[in-house]
């Protein structure tokens, strides 16, 4: 509330002495609100008390004993679970309030621990034998059906993550690039074929108004694997093919330029631009330093100049227009 406001219409003669003196204290008085900072301290505490976990039960591993464990494990899984089942709302096709706040935490505990238990398991006694792929199929429909069943947008990136596990892909940012091989051509068809499925996935929530809020999510992840791998692909196929995935990316980047533009979005209008650059200027790398003499380092690094600050001037400008 803005007290020059306030004060000019007291001069003015529309409010009186006494009711800016009630206005003013109730300013003064006004509650502050803790939502977010309450929030993130509970995720933290269900954080910490995973990693807290691991950490006691790494140490005493000896003295403990695997059934223990298991069994602590499940019950935690289970009694997190027991009471979202009696505290869920209403199944709904769209968006559901969370009955209280520590509502969402502890269906997090539990998926966390559900997923847990199977590792441990696979880990320790091979329940699975060598189908290494059950281990994480079984955790992905959990983790799915609870998304959906319990409206959870951080069970459903757990359940995004856990498919492109059980697809052969890590999709841990940090280690997107140092821990998966993209050399290999199956592993970059089935990111490019994952993230498409992801990015389908998005717009049917949408039209079909089936969790439509689900829909960033799906999108989120589905464009950044579909345009990594598609520039993987680029790195590491020969020429000409190198130039048919680089149409692929360019086709796809103005797709998603124009759904930022339908859903006034600046972040996917981002990543439609950076990706596409990206793509253009591995082709125009590629193409330069093919070159046999020294021209070739020296127009690179022209271009890398002046197309960074191109670069800049355009997002700065589709920035405010999207903003309009």
């Amino acid at each position: 509330m803005n007290i020059n406001t306030l004060s000019k219409l007291q001069k003015e003669g529309l409010i009186s002495d006494e009711e800016m003196q009630r206005i003013t204290t109730a300013e003064n008085n006004r509650l502050f609100s803790l939502h977010w900072e309450i929030k993130t301290i509970l995720y933290l505490g269900v954080l910490l008390l995973s990693g807290g976990l691991g950490i006691l039960i790494y140490k005493n591993i000896d003295t403990i004993g695997h059934q223990v464990i298991l069994l602590f494990i499940a019950l935690v899984c289970i009694g997190s679970y027991v009471y979202c089942f009696k505290h869920r709302p209403p199944f709904s096709h769209e968006k559901t309030v969370s009955p209280n706040t520590f509502y969402d935490y502890a269906l997090l505990l539990g998926s966390l621990t559900f997923v847990t238990f199977i590792g441990y398991l696979q880990f320790q006694y091979t329940a699975f034998g060598t189908a290494y792929g059950l281990a994480t199929f079984i955790p992905l429909v959990v983790l799915f059906f609870t998304a959906y069943y319990f409206d959870h947008l951080g069970i459903l990136s757990m359940a995004i993550t856990n498919l492109a596990a059980w697809a052969g892909i890590a999709i841990t940012p940090m280690q997107i690039l140092s821990k998966n091989d993209f050399s290999d051509h199956t592993l970059i068809y089935t990111g490019i074929a994952l993230g498409a499925a992801l990015i389908l996935l998005a717009e049917l929530s949408a039209r079909r108004n089936f969790k439509a809020h689900f829909a960033f999510t799906y999108n989120n992840f589905g464009v950044n694997i579909f345009f990594i791998s598609a520039i993987a692909a680029m790195c590491v196929f020969d020429s000409p093919i190198y130039m048919l995935w680089f149409l692929l990316i360019a086709g796809a980047g103005y797709r998603c330029y124009t759904w930022a533009f339908r859903d006034r979005s600046f972040y996917f209008a981002l990543l439609a631009i950076l990706y596409v650059y990206f793509g253009l200027s591995i082709l125009i790398f590629r193409l330069l330093f093919s070159i046999r003499n020294g021209d070739g380092f020296i127009l690179a690094l022209f271009y890398t100049v002046c197309s960074a600050i191109a670069v800049i001037l355009l997002l700065i400008n589709l920035n405010k227009k999207i903003k309009q």
